[in-house]
């Protein structure tokens, strides 16, 4: 059913984390797959409404970049749908570009889906993503918008067919991401990511054989059975693996971010210090943390089994003098679910 002219259309779009491919070379045949992890405490909000002549309106003065793509996404919806009338688009919040976010897919759903709900259109976010041209390398953005959770999917086919979603697991409500952001340095993305990923040698089938073991032997079963050492070290293990591979593009490091990888490592290693230090007994409610870079970064990330943890850590952290003032670091859960209407 098309909206009231004078109602608006408001849709909340959750940021995610890329946490790796499995097999960004195609060693059997089929590239990238992804991990992902849908959060909490970061979001693209778009509002519709009706308007004499068009308008993209920025969250912030700074925004301009977003604008221009939002004012791209309406076009390209425009030309697939047939539907032509001018409409103000308010971008209300939206996600920091070329962070490890996945803000051009969630902007571009987040649209694409408040003009499908404007003009009653009964189109399927797959759709959707098609008609933008987001999804061409991970499914996870597109399956993070519809379902939330934790998410596994297999690569996007050879003939350009979307990735298919493998997995989908709701984390356990307890678990606790420690976010770690540096606005000063931006991951690659476009051209630049394109370069990179042609320039790095390919990812050898051991590697990607690894990736995948700790993913399926690891990751997934510990989120299902909420084992958090088990999880933890899957991610941690899978996260080693590729930000080796991938330093070479990121000036020899595995994190875009040299403050962001000192406050993010000291966390592994810290948790890592708990662990021997603890009893036995006491290492089921003390397990290690999963960190990593969310794909070209350059935020950061350390899980951890709870929000005690997590704030202690980050307390340590700060009496310890690792967190840059230039950081932005943020404890949030894990999401759920996926966009809601607002």
């Amino acid at each position: 059913m098309r909206a009231d002219p004078d109602s608006v259309v408001a849709v909340h779009a959750p940021g995610r984390l890329h946490l790796g491919f499995l097999d960004p070379a195609g060693s059997l045949g089929r590239r990238f797959g992804s991990v992902g992890l849908v959060i909490e405490g970061f979001a693209t909000q778009v509002e519709l409404s009706a308007a004499r002549q068009d308008a993209v309106l920025p969250a912030n003065p700074a925004a301009s970049e977003e604008v221009e793509r939002a004012s791209g996404y309406l076009h390209a919806l425009r030309q697939h749908s047939g539907c032509h009338e001018p409409l103000q688009l308010r971008l209300q919040h939206v996600l920091q570009p070329h962070a490890g976010f996945g803000s051009g897919t969630q902007l571009a759903l987040a649209v694409g889906r408040a003009f499908a709900l404007w003009h009653g259109l009964d189109v399927s976010t797959a759709t959707l993503a098609r008609w933008l041209g987001r999804g061409l390398r991970s499914g996870i953005g597109i399956a993070g918008f519809d379902q939330g959770g934790l998410l596994v999917d297999g690569g996007p086919g050879a003939d350009g067919s979307p990735a298919p979603l493998l997995a989908r697991l709701e984390m356990p409500q307890s678990w606790r991401i420690v976010v770690v952001q540096d606005k000063r340095h931006r991951g690659l993305s476009g051209g630049d990511e394109r370069r990179a990923l042609a320039t790095l040698a390919p990812l050898s089938q051991a590697a990607a054989a690894d990736v995948c073991h700790q993913v399926l032997m690891r990751v997934l079963p510990g989120a299902a059975a909420a084992d958090f050492g088990l999880f933890a070290a899957g991610v941690t293990r899978m996260q080693q693996v590729l930000g080796d591979h991938f330093a070479p593009a990121q000036g020899g490091c595995a994190y875009a971010s040299p403050a962001v990888a000192r406050l993010v490592q000291w966390l592994g290693q810290a948790a890592v210090a708990d662990d021997r230090a603890s009893s036995q007994a006491d290492r089921a409610v003390a397990p290690g943390a999963a960190i990593g870079q969310s794909s070209w970064g350059p935020t950061g990330f350390a899980i951890l089994p709870s929000q005690a943890q997590a704030e202690a850590r980050i307390d340590a952290a700060q009496e310890a003098g690792l967190i840059d003032p230039a950081l932005v670091v943020r404890i949030v859960g894990a999401r759920n679910r996926g966009a809601t209407l607002v």
